[in-house]
């Protein structure tokens, strides 16, 4: 069974990936902007609030409706579809958290 990525999937995955890279506050400098990746649509979406400005961290309220499973009662995002991942675009590709990981590292060697 497969469950829908929430605000609290997010926490957890920072906790896991922190020191590694594959966060937002340490792979800004790379160039690195969060963003989702729907891998049944191979469609990205950039991370951004729910007014439409780009987000500098991965905030779930910015996504469209088509990926939305539920919402809250003040009507913020609450989970979003299974097939999404979070991870970030830099230079037009998508990265995993453990891509950006190893780009930052490679980056940081060079």
């Amino acid at each position: 069974m497969e469950y829908a990525m929430t605000r609290e999937t997010l926490k957890t995955e920072n906790h896991v990936h922190r020191g590694t890279g594959g966060r937002s506050e340490e792979n800004r400098s790379s160039g690195f902007r969060p963003a989702f990746m729907d891998t049944q649509t191979c469609r990205v979406y950039p991370s951004r609030f729910a007014d439409g400005r780009p987000a500098p961290f991965h905030m779930l309220d910015g996504l469209p409706d088509e990926v939305v499973m539920a919402r809250d009662v003040s009507g913020r995002v609450a989970s979003i579809k299974s097939s999404l991942v979070s991870g970030f675009l830099r230079m037009g590709r998508f990265f995993t958290r453990e891509e950006a990981a190893a780009e930052v590292d490679q980056l940081a060697c060079a």
